[in-house]
């Protein structure tokens, strides 16, 4: 039976055997999260079964945003307690295909917790947050190059001051989806994650809500979960057009503050907390098939409950 490789852009190579495409297995990691844990964790995206430990943060801390190349993910922000607890600047990486704990890389431009982040397979974006007490929300988006380190470069503006925003991207734009400050946001925005400036409206999610989760293929991105009235609806739009999101299906429960992220198929949700059973910590990982629609399905479980996680891989779809 003959084999051969495929190139899929700067993700892993596929290999041909025989007629049949087998894509490796992608890496997906958990890391932070409620109780100011420092715990990493992965899961294989291609599979399902639950998580298995990786290593720990330098800081443990809960509303940190992650982002990722092929080989790096990286984590910044965060913070240490509740919504008056001590708020992060700094972002820390390891290497994804390795086990083991973070390693210091550098700072935000500004402390912050509740920040979301994106990349494509060069640079990482942290957008919005909260950098003081209740309701210190700003728009501030920042960029790091992933390959290198050091501390981050001011981006942009996100299209208003705002915390736990949903966010994804392809190779060419990052995607920010609703949030939550004086008012839940329904507005998308997106960037060209290459170049530098403000968000420019891209259109609606279909129900206004915070504290969301994100992630997406190559083409597609989906929206998750959320604070607010649509807790368990997941939406979906097409990155490189505008336009309002349309219904994808729903979540296996009404949750909020999930981590979030994706292979080229294959979009995963993490942890969060049950919106309809008194706001508990869950450890349900639910996954979906991108290129279709309909409700999610069971994966696994992270090794313990836990909300506000932050989620990042190596395949997912700004690095196709």
């Amino acid at each position: 039976m003959g084999i051969s490789s495929m190139k899929t852009g700067s993700m892993k190579r596929s290999l041909l055997v025989g007629n049949v495409a087998y894509v490796p297995a992608v890496r997906g990691l958990f890391g932070g999260g409620s109780s100011s844990s420092d715990v990493i964790q992965y899961i294989n995206i291609s599979s399902t079964g639950n998580a298995t430990s990786f290593g720990t943060l330098i800081t443990g801390g809960y509303g940190r945003a992650s982002c990722s190349s092929s080989t790096r993910g990286l984590w910044g922000g965060g913070g240490t307690s509740g919504g008056g607890g001590t708020k992060l600047d700094s972002i820390e990486y390891v290497t994804i295909a390795s086990t083991g704990n973070g390693t210091n890389f550098g700072s935000l431009t500004q402390v912050r917790n509740g920040v979301t982040g994106l990349s494509n397979s060069t640079r990482g974006l942290f957008g919005g947050g909260l950098t003081g007490g209740s309701g210190t929300y700003i728009n501030i988006i920042d960029y790091v190059t992933i390959a290198s380190t050091g501390n981050a470069t001011n981006f942009g503006d996100l299209y208003r001051s705002t915390q736990w925003v949903g966010a994804c991207a392809s190779p060419t734009r990052g995607i920010f989806a609703g949030g939550q400050s004086d008012i839940y946001s329904n507005n998308i925005g997106y960037v060209t994650i290459s170049s530098t400036g403000n968000t420019t409206a891209f259109g609606n999610l279909t129900v206004a809500r915070g504290y969301l989760s994100g992630c997406s293929s190559s083409t597609r991105g989906l929206i998750a979960g959320g604070h607010n009235t649509g807790g368990n609806v997941i939406d979906y739009f097409t990155i490189a057009t505008t336009g309002n999101a349309t219904s994808f299906g729903n979540l296996s429960g009404t949750k909020y503050g999930m981590g979030a992220t994706s292979s080229s198929t294959r979009g995963v949700f993490g942890g969060g907390y049950d919106y309809t059973s008194g706001e508990v910590e869950i450890n349900v990982i639910d996954y979906v098939t991108i290129a279709s629609t309909g409700n999610a399905t069971a994966f696994g479980n992270l090794l313990a409950a836990r909300g506000y996680v932050a989620a990042c891989s190596e395949g997912h779809g700004g690095l196709a």
